[in-house]
């Protein structure tokens, strides 16, 4: 059980981020600083004063990706299934394991499987660090504890990185970026904007039009008679014991995604629709999907490769998955085949051909 200190509680008070570290740098503190502002948490794992690492509740494996996708300039082997491995083995819900430093976990995997070395994850950490730190330093308001306990007592620990200068970095990064940029003129507002990607961007009125495509439906799902609907195409009604079920649709293509969103307009699914596999990837693990419908060729992922990787994984191990692709040669099948497909959808295909298949797997 963790252990508290009873002198380093603070309830929820004006808080003065650059002296709180300060304090805990000079004190060589151990242990992990948790602060809270009602909505979001930070955390920051020190040892005798020095940061091993620093994570919070906003999206913290969606930052991780995004710095790891900067990174695989400097290592190749970080490519997009690699990743998407990474966050089916370590990611969880705030709900399941919220102090567990799962993301740190994460990065020192990452080295043992010589993705990344020591060198390349210290660095990552840092740029991770200052990304946190810069949201931490735009609070005013919230609560803080520090829990004394031994930090990642069986992991490795990647660097240790001198708190006072990091954080002075970023606070003058802040008001340099702020004066840059006086489009946020109040503390709330500056906090937004830094939640956002941990970084500025510009409001969405400032954005020119090009910039602001009509994107596709992404995680949403959407509730709305298999037994209508098989009576159109001639199938015979879905088990009464189950009388809605999950359908996970995986395409880069608006399109594509649409078409299945109309094809499978019935109350008795709930469609999930998701146009970038990484990003969405906890979205699937979420709805723990009944059948999952996965384009083959992507920009960001082979369908392959995440029918692979979700096979792996203890969730998915039995789920049907059917590609759905334009190539209809015998290799393609048989890659399908030999990753764990269930079955294999050829485009152009119409409500008949993907209501058929559904239920050829949920019945």
């Amino acid at each position: 059980m963790n252990t508290l200190s009873m002198g380093t509680f603070k309830p929820f008070q004006t808080l003065h981020p650059l002296s709180l570290l300060a304090q805990l740098t000079s004190r060589e503190a151990s242990g992990c600083l948790q602060v809270s502002n009602g909505t979001d948490s930070w955390l920051l794992y020190l040892e005798q004063g020095k940061l091993l690492y620093a994570s919070n509740s906003i999206d913290p494996f969606g930052r991780l990706d995004r710095h790891l996708r900067r990174f695989s300039i400097q290592a190749p082997s970080l490519v997009s299934a690699v990743r998407v491995q990474l966050r089916l083995l370590f990611e969880t819900s705030a709900e399941e394991q919220p102090l567990a430093g799962r993301d740190y976990e994460a990065i020192c995997w990452l080295v043992e499987q010589q993705h990344l070395r020591p060198e390349q994850a210290a660095a990552l950490i840092e740029g991770l660090a200052s990304e946190v730190l810069e949201s931490f330093l735009l609070l005013q308001n919230g609560s803080s504890e520090l829990i004394e306990q031994p930090v990642f007592p069986d992991l490795p620990k990647l660097c240790h990185l001198d708190l006072r200068t990091l954080a002075e970095d970023c606070q003058n990064h802040l008001q340099r970026r702020q004066s840059a940029k006086p489009l946020a003129s109040t503390p709330i507002e500056r906090y937004n904007l830094v939640q956002r990607n941990g970084n500025y961007t510009k409001p969405e009125d400032e954005k020119p039009a090009t910039d602001n495509p009509q994107p596709a439906p992404q995680d949403t799902p959407r509730t709305t008679g298999a037994i209508q609907t098989a009576a159109k195409v001639g199938q015979p009604a879905l088990p009464t014991h189950k009388t809605n079920y999950t359908i996970a649709c995986i395409d880069d293509s608006p399109t594509v995604l649409q078409a299945i969103n109309a094809f499978l307009d019935d109350k008795s699914f709930s469609i999930v629709l998701i146009s970038d596999p990484v990003k969405a990837l906890m979205q699937i693990i979420r709805s723990k999907p009944d059948l999952i419908l996965l384009d083959v060729t992507m920009p960001s992922l082979d369908g392959y490769e995440l029918c692979s990787l979700l096979r792996k994984h203890p969730s998915f191990r039995n789920t049907p998955i059917i590609m759905v692709t334009g190539n209809t040669g015998f290799i393609d099948r048989a890659k399908a085949k030999l990753v764990g497909a269930s079955g294999y959808l050829t485009k152009p295909f119409t409500q008949s051909d993907l209501i058929k298949m559904v239920f050829k797997h949920l019945v």
